[in-house]
């Protein structure tokens, strides 16, 4: 889509700079988003990207620059006043409020009333429509804190839409999609455009950028370094505007998994929160040197699955082993210091101490286990060299060890939970989502991580809602459905749009022969 001066972009930055203690994240960013058009929003972590989202939203106030929206000069103090313009943003990281339910999180703030008390029946038949009309299924009572991140995910991006926002931000809003509802989502918003909404879209899937987007705008440290129409680049172009290298792809290289299992679970079942069962009967075995891949829409028993082998859910059938030893009732401490380690799929809600320093970061989860303690009590100064050696080794950027958690970009926190887990050297490593909304440079050193494990015999199981990544990297691929094993494929044999059939159970020929 072309612009023309004379029209007033629905969105237009001029200029932004932002500055934080040692960092600037907004260095004159430029941005001109054209009213009624998807704009794609691209750059790896730490470029800024999320700061100048978050200034355009009023969750921050730039030190230096121009904001205009319809060509009216704004400057939000809040987000309540971005709203109130018609601007409305699904973060990826989510700000919902765990202890309410999903009705109640998507009207709050905005809750119809009549005679004075909130209507709820209204906010329930707005919320169902939105759901059936972008196909975003969710339970109005469920509460939040009971959802998978995806389903999280689901109740953001209705939040939004239940405002009535004419510009969208949307920060990676296919991350947990299969290739089919990807798909659907891409037809919603091209609608939603059709009807004079604006659209600015923040993805690393740059493939997924140039199918949606119009308008490409690329960050590079801090500055605008390219804007461009989507059907001018590649996404290997892309990629070396982003971080200078070409775009990384996962595989997987020969096989060396042996005999030997190093996980098994036999029948298992797990009951869910709501009392029914989340996993039934499950069998399934993981070697030595093998990567197990996972596949499942979201909220199918996968979070069951890892809960119930890291110890977090009890099992209320069958058995668990670890190299061949029953380990079905032992505490966490106890599987973790056998070697279980585990990537979990929220780092910040799950993996994180936020505003700890990254070495007591590093220490979570190892506290009772050499360099990190000695006899009963933690050893701080091992600990702050150890956590050295990680930020060294896995190219974790940060200043040093006495850093917050919460000042690093997402690839960076994701480095480090990746570091502190394989220093640990686990029997078997659990990695749910390991490369959720972090860039591609993030992306390629996380899979790095994942095939040396491999090749060192590590066992993993990867469950992962990216479907290349879970084909390209798995030696062996099982699907999820309702809590049960119901398919093993070949990841050599088999297409993400075939192993979405599969995950969302309508048959190959129903989806037209795919394969």
């Amino acid at each position: 889509m072309t612009t023309g001066s004379a029209t007033p972009a629905a969105v237009e930055l001029a200029g932004i700079t932002k500055r934080f203690p040692g960092v600037v994240a907004n260095d004159r960013v430029d941005l001109r988003v054209a009213e009624g058009e998807i704009h794609a929003v691209v750059g790896e972590n730490g470029a800024g990207k999320s700061t100048l989202m978050k200034i355009l939203y009023g969750m921050q106030t730039a030190d230096e620059g121009r904001m205009l929206v319809s060509g009216n000069e704004v400057q939000f103090s809040s987000p309540s006043e971005a709203i109130d313009a018609g601007i409305g943003m699904v973060h990826q990281h989510f700000m919902l409020a765990d202890q309410l339910t999903v009705l109640e999180n998507v009207v709050l703030g905005a809750e119809p009333t009549r005679r004075g008390v909130i209507d709820y029946d209204s906010a329930r038949r707005h919320l169902d429509e939105l759901g059936i009309s972008y196909g975003l299924d969710l339970h109005p009572n469920d509460f939040v804190e009971s959802l998978e991140v995806g389903e999280r995910q689901r109740v953001e991006i209705i939040k939004v839409l239940y405002r009535g926002a004419k510009v969208l931000i949307l920060d990676e809003p296919t991350s947990v999609l299969v290739p089919q509802e990807v798909e659907k989502l891409f037809g919603n918003l091209r609608e939603l455009k059709a009807r004079g909404h604006t659209i600015i879209f923040i993805d690393h899937k740059l493939e997924e950028v140039l199918a949606i987007a119009d308008t490409i705008t690329v960050l590079r440290q801090g500055r605008t370094v390219a804007t461009m129409a989507s059907d001018q680049v590649t996404a290997a172009e892309l990629a070396e505007l982003m971080v200078g290298s070409e775009l990384p792809k996962p595989s997987t290289e020969p096989r060396v998994a042996d005999q030997h299992v190093t996980l098994s679970l036999r029948s298992a079942t797990v009951t869910g929160d709501d009392g029914r069962p989340a996993l039934e009967a499950v069998d399934l075995e993981i070697h030595r040197g093998e990567i197990l891949g996972v596949a499942g829409v979201e909220g199918n028993g996968q979070g069951e699955l890892i809960e119930a082998i890291l110890g977090l859910r009890h099992f209320a059938g069958g058995e668990l082993f670890l190299d061949g030893e029953s380990i079905t009732h032992w505490p966490v401490r106890h599987r973790r210091e056998a070697g279980l380690g585990y990537v979990p799929e929220d780092r910040q809600r799950r993996g994180l101490l936020l505003d700890a320093p990254l070495w007591e970061n590093v220490v979570l989860g190892h506290q009772t286990q050499p360099p990190y303690a000695r006899g009963q009590w933690l050893d701080r100064s091992s600990a702050r060299a150890a956590a050295g050696t990680i930020l060294s080794d896995f190219d974790v950027r940060a200043p040093g060890v006495e850093t917050s958690a919460r000042a690093l970009s997402g690839g960076n926190q994701q480095k480090l939970i990746i570091g502190r887990e394989m220093a640990a050297r686990p029997r078997m490593l659990i990695a749910a989502h390991p490369t959720r909304g972090i860039d591609v440079g993030a992306q390629a050193a996380v899979w790095d991580e994942l095939r040396e494990a491999r090749r060192e015999g590590m066992a993993v199981l990867l469950v992962s809602a990216d479907l290349e990544e879970l084909i390209g990297l798995a030696d062996r691929l099982v699907v999820m459905l309702r809590g049960r094993i119901t398919a093993e494929l070949d990841p050599t044999n088999t297409s993400p749009r075939l192993l979405g059939s599969h995950m969302t159970g309508a048959s190959v020929d129903d989806q037209g022969g795919v394969g």
